[in-house]
């Protein structure tokens, strides 16, 4: 991407690369959507809606092709078709043992829809196909705005109803016998999953959206056991695989979403199948240490 190269002073490079505004919207976007990813990622991971962030995105290409159409911006039509999309999804998939076969119901009306949009528009819908894959470098100062308003409302309706919704996704029968609003929790869960995703989808894009909605959540919930801490550590790989990932950018001519992905697939292996056993090893040992202090 840039012909500069990379120094062993990393002082310099930060600073070279911050010489770049288009860069420093990159990264002030790439923040607020790892932010928002890792806190959104844990409810996902915990309710077992990986297909819904999955469908929601590709749902968000089809208001993405539909803003071209009409002449709007895309992430407007990706906010739009996203948010309808996910209250109908909870509507309809009222029980968790029925929600995959409504979602797929949706997803599927919602591509036809996309599909119509694309035939009738007769330019070359570049800004609607980017966001198949990501566009974070070509983000606006506007764009940022955007996204640093959806961002603050989801943290915002996060904390509101943080207690329920963490109840009802951890055993949503016992929630319902309790006479909580399973219903509404369900509802405002899914609205938050079509913003965070309709944000998300600018740095990674559609097909990649689970790199920054689930893998990091999923990493965390092997490393830690309490809510908070799996969220903060989500947050932390989020953060981590996007600022690496344009750092690397700036000096390779590859696709942002590429080392991103990359960074935090990596890292889920590492913790999936070497931390792991790292792990029991490490205690066994500290167990025997204590067997030989107390034999002594």
């Amino acid at each position: 991407m840039n012909s500069t190269a990379f120094s062993i002073n990393l002082l310099i490079d930060l600073q070279q690369i911050f010489h770049y505004q288009f860069m420093q919207h990159a990264f002030e976007a790439g923040t607020v959507i790892a932010i928002v990813a890792g806190i959104v990622g844990y409810f996902v991971v915990l309710r077992r809606s990986a297909f819904a962030a999955h469908a929601l995105a590709h749902i968000g290409f089809a208001g993405a092709a539909g803003s071209v159409l009409f002449g709007i911006s895309p992430v407007i039509g990706l906010l739009v078709s996203t948010n309808i999309s996910g209250f109908t999804m909870a509507i309809l998939g009222t029980r968790a043992a029925h929600r995959d076969t409504q979602i797929g119901i949706v997803l599927a009306f919602m591509l036809g829809m996309g599909v119509l949009f694309i035939s009738l528009y007769t330019g070359y819908a570049t800004e609607a196909y980017s966001i198949l894959f990501g566009e974070i470098l070509g983000i606006s100062s506007n764009d940022v705005l955007l996204t640093l308003v959806a961002g603050l409302i989801i943290l915002a309706a996060v904390a509101i109803v943080y207690r329920p919704l963490l109840f009802a996704s951890i055993d949503e029968d016992v929630s319902e016998a309790k006479g909580m609003p399973v219903l509404s929790l369900g509802i405002i869960f899914m609205l938050l999953v079509a913003v965070a995703t309709s944000i998300a989808v600018q740095v990674v894009g559609v097909l990649l959206i689970f790199s920054l909605m689930v893998t990091p959540a999923a990493t965390a919930q092997r490393l830690a056991k309490r809510p908070q801490r799996v969220m903060i550590i989500a947050i932390l790989i989020s953060l981590m695989a996007t600022w690496l990932g344009l750092f690397i950018s700036f000096y390779e001519p590859y696709p942002v979403s590429f080392f991103i992905t990359s960074i935090v697939f990596s890292f889920y292996l590492f913790v999936r199948f070497v931390y792991q056993r790292i792990k029991p090893m490490e205690s066994f040992s500290r167990q025997a240490r204590k067997v030989k202090t107390f034999d002594k």
